[in-house]
């Protein structure tokens, strides 16, 4: 049989060619190569595999296909109605002197009076417009100082619904008061200036503070119905009604910040 004749290489020769490497092989298996079977891709293309394709979310996370748009609105929308429809239920039963406004007296007559008079006597005069207005102002101040405009208006205006939506409402109901045959003590005009001035500034100063805000106007609400100035529904009705205007002066002044740390 016929071999086929070798070439035959010299050490020489050997020493003067360095070895060549194959393009198809090692080359593909080296970093930063684009080819196939390359653990490490050089070019932006998204590779065909359904792990690779996910884009990260906001910490770097594998994040879904499509990204999330957002929060729902489900929550927002519960904050907002639910308060509304409580007013509506409670506004209801004082009207027609239902079980809940039977109720309701029977508890004020049980509390009215209870406790040291000068510490419920300071608990209710934290309502009172020239206690609460200048911790809002002073807020608003701050918040225009550090360029929240927007945020310092809608707390104002907040602030100017309460009288715009209390006033009639007390005209309309005409209840009595507790420890008096005077009308006109719902909703609790003094709730509503605690709750919507001392959070309005927490929410202009930081939110931190809220918690601060909230125990204000409970205690606020507590001291109202110990002295027998209101009924525990009234107290009630007007947290209920100014609920949804603290949430949406919250959105605001979320998306105000979301803006700035943009920009």
């Amino acid at each position: 049989m016929r071999e086929t004749p070798r070439s035959q290489v010299t050490a020489g020769d050997a020493v003067a060619k360095p070895p060549q490497r194959r393009p198809g092989r090692a080359l593909a298996h080296t970093t930063g190569a684009s080819g196939s079977g390359s653990p490490h891709r050089s070019d932006s293309r998204p590779p065909h595999t359904p792990r690779g394709a996910r884009r990260t979310g906001p910490g770097g996370r594998p994040g879904t296909t499509p990204p999330v748009p957002g929060r729902p609105a489900f929550p927002h929308l519960a904050l907002l109605s639910l308060p509304v429809a409580l007013f509506a239920v409670v506004t209801w039963q004082v009207v027609a002197e239902g079980p809940l406004a039977r109720l309701d007296e029977r508890a004020s007559r049980a509390l009215a009076g209870a406790g040291p008079t000068p510490l419920t006597e300071l608990l209710a005069d934290l309502g009172n417009l020239q206690v609460a207005l200048p911790v809002l102002l002073a807020a608003m101040a701050y918040a225009v100082w550090r360029g929240r405009r927007a945020e310092a208006l809608y707390a104002g205006l907040a602030m100017a619904l309460v009288p715009a939506l209390v006033v009639p409402l007390k005209l309309l109901v005409d209840r009595v008061g507790p420890l008096t045959p005077a009308t006109g003590y719902y909703p609790s005009g003094h709730t509503a200036t605690a709750l919507v001035a001392y959070c309005g500034a927490a929410l202009l100063v930081h939110r931190r503070l809220l918690p601060v805000a909230v125990l204000l106007t409970v205690a606020t609400g507590t001291g109202l119905v110990l002295r027998g100035y209101h009924w525990p529904l009234d107290v009630l009705a007007s947290v209920c009604l100014f609920a949804p205007v603290l949430v949406l002066l919250a959105r605001r002044s979320r998306r105000t910040a979301g803006k700035g740390l943009d920009s």
